[in-house]
């Protein structure tokens, strides 16, 4: 029974692959937080485009 601890604790093939699901998630984690940031811009930047092409002759539907 401990041949078989030891082993299992010496053992290091899953820890690879935890290791990268770990990466993975706080990359997700990151890009989620940095859209979040860039969205609120991004809209910003389009309702004054829209502004700009539209012109006085457009009506706002957004409000």
């Amino acid at each position: 029974m401990k041949a078989i601890i030891k082993r299992f604790l010496k053992e290091e093939d899953g820890v690879t692959a935890i290791e990268y699901g770990l990466i993975a998630g706080l990359v997700a984690i990151a890009l989620i937080a940095g859209l979040n940031n860039l969205s609120g811009g991004l809209n910003g930047l389009f309702n004054q485009v829209a502004t700009q092409v539209c012109g006085a002759s457009c009506t706002n539907t957004n409000k």
